[in-house]
């Protein structure tokens, strides 16, 4: 098999584990099922992915790469409102990305079946890191917090459904930002 096809080959199981993920939770789906709905063996789906622990890591990794770049920029930086702002708004940008939405949503939906899955806890250490990336060693509980808040906010905003808050996508996304840079301003 050529790189690219094996890679092509990839890339479809993760879009389609990612779909069924989605209709029918994590638990609910299994290899057969995506082998199935992409027409393939289950012995193909297993020769690139040993588990859906293994596929749900690698729907994971572009995510958690784009969550480092923030926390790394933040880094250089240096802890203030500037940075916290700038912070939110590239993270907003992530959540809105192509695959970056599902993948977070997926996190958001499945947390209980998700949570000894090792990506995962990844994510959990990124999302702290990036916390603690744009609040000073000794930042208040409370600015700590609002820091965290503000994150919330932005799920929120990316993963809420038209009857929660009955407004366009672009609506609620702006006014999570809005609600998000209120929280970090301190």
């Amino acid at each position: 098999m050529t790189d690219a096809r094996r890679t092509d080959t990839r890339a479809q199981i993760r879009e389609v584990a990612l779909e069924l993920f989605a209709e029918r939770g994590y638990d609910g789906t299994s290899l057969r099922e995506i082998a199935e709905r992409l027409g393939i063996s289950k012995a193909a789906v297993y020769y690139h992915y040993k588990t859906k622990e293994e596929i749900v890591g690698a729907l994971f990794d572009d995510f958690l790469a784009g969550v480092d770049e923030i926390v790394e920029w933040a880094h250089e930086k240096g802890p203030g409102p500037e940075t916290r702002a700038e912070v939110l708004r590239r993270y907003q940008d992530l959540l809105t990305g192509p695959s970056a939405a599902q993948v977070a949503r997926l996190m958001q939906e499945g947390q209980s079946s998700l949570r000894d899955v090792a990506a995962a806890k990844d994510m959990k250490t990124r999302f702290f890191a990036m916390g603690r990336a744009v609040t000073a060693p000794d930042a208040s509980a409370a600015e700590q917090l609002r820091m965290r808040l503000a994150v919330i906010a932005l799920h929120l905003g990316a993963f809420m459904d038209q009857e929660s808050l009955p407004v366009s996508d672009e609506e609620r996304r702006t006014a999570a930002l809005e609600v998000a840079l209120e929280l970090a301003r301190t």
